[in-house]
């Protein structure tokens, strides 16, 4: 997962690490190390250093989801049952 919020000041990207970052953990979530959080002075500022961070925290994005493992199982909502057959079965 890669936390992105946006809010009124920089102070707000706190909660990122303090509030929402235990929250995951306690989840179980695979969360990356950068979080993208953009205040409103990044808003239309190529100074602040925001697109450098969105690069960066997408990539590390895509570093984790191509380390994973497959699933060990298929996907038992691979084939769903298509709806028409669910009703006819119900009519029996």
């Amino acid at each position: 997962m890669l936390p992105g919020f946006f809010g009124g000041t920089e102070r707000h990207s706190l909660a990122i690490d303090y509030a929402m970052r235990p929250l995951f953990a306690y989840l179980r979530t695979s969360v990356v190390p950068t979080s993208v959080y953009a205040a409103s002075e990044d808003w239309g500022s190529t100074e602040t250093g925001l697109p450098d961070r969105i690069t960066r925290a997408g990539a590390e994005l895509a570093a984790l989801m191509t380390a994973r493992p497959a699933p060990p199982k298929p996907d038992p909502y691979e084939n769903p049952v298509p709806f028409e057959d669910l009703l006819s079965a119900g009519s029996r």
